[in-house]
C-alpha cells in the first residue's frame, strides 16, 4: 500500500479508497466509494462527506463489487450552495446512490441545472422547502445547512435515516464549547453523544457503523490527517504547534459578502480569525484524541483569491 512518508520513513497509509476509486470520480481527485462509504475530501465549502452503511450492510470492497440493483436513496439539504452540489454531482454519478430529496428553501421549484449548469445531464428532483420535503422514500441525508440552522432538522429526521451533517453543530462533544465558539445554545444537546466524528482515515468502523455522523471541517481535515502520524511518532512538540493555513473563497459559501467581493481580496492573501477562528477547538479535540493528552496550536488562517485551495504549513 502506498504511504505518506517523510525521509524515507512511513508515516501514514494511503485510504485504499484512494487506489479503488472508480473512473468518473478518478479524475476530479476528489472521492470515491469503498466498502458501503463515500467519500469526499476537501473541495469547495467544507466538502468531505461519509455515507454509513449501504442496504444489508453488505461489505464491498472494489467498486466492481457494487450491486446496482442495492439502491441507497439520498436527500441534500441545502442543495443550492457550493458543499450541497458538489456532493450531488458525485452522488449522481455513483452506480449505487440515486439523489431523490433536494432542498433550497429560497429556490424552492428550480431545477439545480439552473443553479449550477454543469448538472443539467443529472436526472435529479427539483429542489423543494425543507418543509415540504418527504423523507418516506430516502435512505440517507446529506445536511449542508449552515451551522445553528440544522440542529432541530436533524432532530426531527425520521430516527431510520442515516445522517451526515456538514455543519458544525455537532463536531464538539461539549455543548458548552460549542456555544462558547459558535456564540448561540445548542439546539439539539441530546443527539451529541451518538454523533461520530467522520475522519473516515482514523475511525471508519465507527462511521460504517453511525446513525449521524458529524462531518470534519476543511481546516480540520487538512490539518489533523498530516499532523496525527507525526503527533504519534513523536516528531513534534504537542505545545503550541504553529499552523498557517490558506482557504479558497468558495469556503466562504455563495452568500454575497462585501470582503469576498473580487476588488477587496484579489491580488493578495488576506489573514482572518487570528486566534478566534471557531475549527481551533475542533482540531485541539482531534489532535488530543489522538495521543491521549493535550494538544495546543497556534492557527493563522488566510482567504486567497481563489476558488477551491486548502493549503496548510506547520512549523514546530
Amino acid at each position: 500500500m502506498a504511504t505518506f512518508s517523510q525521509a524515507g520513513m512511513a508515516l501514514f497509509p494511503r485510504s485504499t479508497f484512494i487506489e479503488d476509486c472508480g473512473a468518473s470520480t478518478k479524475s476530479s481527485f476528489l472521492g470515491n466509494a469503498v466498502g458501503s462509504e463515500l467519500l469526499v475530501v476537501n473541495r469547495g465549502a467544507r466538502t468531505r462527506m461519509a455515507v454509513t452503511s449501504a442496504p444489508k450492510n453488505r461489505e464491498i470492497t472494489k467498486s466492481s463489487d457494487f450491486d446496482q440493483s442495492e439502491t441507497v436513496r439520498v436527500g441534500v439539504l441545502g442543495a443550492s450552495g457550493y458543499t450541497g452540489s458538489e456532493i450531488i454531482r458525485l452522488l449522481a454519478t455513483h452506480p449505487v446512490f440515486k439523489v431523490t430529496v433536494m432542498t433550497a428553501d429560497r429556490k424552492a421549484g428550480q431545477s439545480l441545472a439552473s443553479v449550477f449548469p454543469q448538472l443539467i445531464t443529472q436526472d435529479l428532483p427539483n429542489m423543494v422547502a425543507v418543509k415540504d420535503a418527504d423523507f418516506l422514500n430516502v435512505d440517507a441525508v446529506f445536511c449542508c445547512l449552515p451551522h445553528g440552522t440544522t440542529q432541530e432538522i436533524i432532530a426531527a429526521l425520521p430516527k431510520n435515516l442515516k445522517v451526515v451533517d456538514l455543519s458544525a453543530d455537532f463536531r464538539l462533544r461539549n455543548t458548552a464549547t460549542y456555544e462558547e465558539w459558535y456564540n448561540g445554545p445548542h439546539r439539539a444537546p441530546e443527539l451529541q453523544p451518538e454523533a461520530v466524528y467522520g475522519l473516515t482515515e482514523l475511525c471508519r468502523e465507527e462511521v460504517r457503523a453511525a446513525r449521524l455522523v458529524a462531518n470534519p471541517g476543511c481546516y480540520p481535515t487538512s490539518i489533523q490527517l498530516p499532523l496525527i502520524p507525526l503527533l504519534k511518532a513523536g516528531l513534534i512538540e504537542k505545545d503550541n504547534i504553529i499552523i498557517n493555513s490558506n482557504s479558497g473563497v468558495s469556503g466562504a459559501g455563495r452568500s454575497a459578502k462585501e470582503a469576498n467581493l473580487y476588488t477587496e481580496i484579489c491580488e493578495g492573501i488576506h489573514p482572518y480569525g487570528i486566534t478566534k477562528h471557531r475549527h481551533v477547538p475542533e482540531i485541539e479535540q482531534g489532535l488530543s484524541d489522538a495521543v491521549g493528552s493535550d494538544v495546543t496550536i497556534s492557527f493563522t488562517p488566510n482567504l486567497m483569491p481563489m476558488v477551491i485551495i486548502r493549503v496548510c504549513l506547520v512549523v514546530e
